[in-house]
């Protein structure tokens, strides 16, 4: 059982350290693997918790387990994984060194390449994929702020993972059909890379329809693409993933009541490549928009949105002055 040994958070960052403190707060045993300015942070402060729910939860430094030390996954029951795509490979090496061989591994990790990628340098763990849908803030002095709706979705396995991680305030729920819920989730993410490039809050950007056309364009790009490949996306929201390109492209008014019907957007949420952007760090773009350009050059197909993006995200990054402020038009023009 899960419940009886400690949970392991492979990469204390935005959704390591809400996830894993969430589960601390439930009163769980919670390891996290973390950077020193993230051990300080939360050694000084506390580790902060807050929504746009209301949620408002401080757990000591003393109720952790925070190293940056792997040696703390030495008893861990489940391992989950929250670095970034770029460091999956190190981070499995590092888990293979030090995790049990009986602890389940869960990728909550965006895109759709990192459980294969877990599963060949972890033979013999159990490894499930998973799907967290909500956007996570970082405001500094180790507080972190859930900034949209939605439960996490984890692959199903006879040991029942997915209720044994839930718990108050952070449900997570089973699938027999992850591959399609991770896809789903990474046609919604090819806004991340343009939410990034507009340095707009996610809210104020949906609500105009210039940028909700770009997306869409986005996202027609990437159906097109993933249908040709045989893939059938699972939407993480009651609208069918291919149903979106259409509604984000309808008047602001009725797009808002719509999206208000369905999701719950905080007025401080940005996407986590903007945050990469602002911090210097290298981004995810090559596990989104590349995976769509990957499948469409051997597809044969032509994707010159996602190629744009892609191109101003690696300039963004090369510049590293944060967001580049850029309009819908400028993305655009080539």
């Amino acid at each position: 059982m899960i419940l009886d040994r400690p949970i392991a958070i492979a990469g204390a960052g935005s959704i390591g350290c809400f996830v894993g403190g969430m589960h601390a707060a439930a009163g769980r045993r919670v390891a996290m693997l973390a950077r020193p300015r993230v051990i300080d942070a939360i050694e000084a402060n506390g580790l902060r918790l807050t929504s746009f729910e209301g949620l408002e939860r401080t757990i000591a430094s003393t109720q952790l387990v925070l190293s940056e030390d792997a040696s703390i996954f030495a008893d861990a029951g489940a391992v989950l994984v929250t670095v970034k795509s770029t460091d999956t490979a190190a981070i499995a090496d590092v888990i293979a060194s030090h995790a049990p061989a009986d602890a389940v591994i869960v990728s909550l990790q965006n895109g759709v390449s990192n459980v294969p990628v877990l599963r060949a340098r972890l033979p013999g763990h159990r490894v499930l994929g998973g799907m967290v849908p909500f956007n996570v803030v970082a405001h500094g002095k180790a507080r972190f702020h859930r900034a949209t709706s939605g439960d996490i979705i984890i692959e199903r396995d006879h040991a029942g993972t997915a209720a044994q991680l839930s718990v108050p305030g952070l449900k997570v729920r089973s699938t027999m059909d992850i591959a399609g819920v991770q896809w789903g989730k990474l046609l919604v993410n090819l806004n991340n890379a343009l939410n990034a490039l507009g340095d707009l809050p996610l809210r104020q950007q949906l609500a105009q329809r210039s940028w909700r056309r770009l997306f869409a364009d986005q996202m027609a790009e990437g159906l097109q693409v993933i249908r040709a490949e045989g893939i059938r996306p699972v939407s993480s929201t009651p609208i069918p993933a291919g149903w979106m390109p259409h509604l984000l492209r309808l008047p602001d008014a009725v797009f808002a009541a719509l999206l208000g019907s369905t999701m719950r957007i905080d007025a401080d949420a940005r996407s986590s490549m903007w945050e990469d952007l602002q911090r210097g760090r290298r981004t995810e773009i090559d596990y989104l928009q590349g995976a769509i350009i990957a499948i469409a050059e051997r597809r044969g197909i032509q994707v010159p949105l996602s190629r744009r993006v892609v191109t101003l995200i690696k300039q963004a990054e090369a510049a590293g002055k944060g967001s580049p402020g850029l309009t819908p038009q400028q993305i655009r023009a080539e």
